[in-house]
């Protein structure tokens, strides 16, 4: 099981999302949590790291757990992604190991990996995702 914590950002019915150097899939913003880590300590330290912004934990809100066969490894290894929404604060930049960020919509949900597309069709027919 791979343990990973997701940023969810919904703006004007696109969802922010990110391709890391030598991928092709896009993924929702977020990552492993360290040793000892708050699902809210990992989201706030990766989003840091990936997109150069500061979360606002008070804004945090738990948006749900998902699970899905993880991207790019054998077959049984599953992901679990715990998501939150929250607000922040600074510009938005790819840092890291991210080559790009970008907004995609629910017809995009094929260049995503299983479990953000599990993700991406709930948001939809809750009417947060075009």
């Amino acid at each position: 099981m791979i343990d990973k914590i997701a940023w969810i950002r919904i703006e004007d019915g696109h969802i922010l999302s990110t391709r890391s150097k030598g991928r092709s899939r896009y993924y929702l913003p977020g990552g492993k949590r360290e040793q000892g880590e708050g699902d809210l300590d990992t989201l706030i330290r990766e989003i840091k790291e990936e997109l150069s912004v500061d979360l606002q934990p008070e804004t945090a809100r738990y948006v749900g757990e998902f699970h899905a066969q993880a991207d790019a490894l054998p077959e049984g290894v599953e992901v679990r992604m715990r998501c939150y929404e929250c607000d922040y604060l600074g510009d938005l930049s790819p840092a890291s190991e991210i080559a790009e960020m970008i907004w995609l919509t629910y017809a995009d949900r094929d260049q995503t990996s299983a479990v953000d597309q599990i993700i991406f069709a709930q948001l939809h027919s809750q009417g947060h995702l075009r």
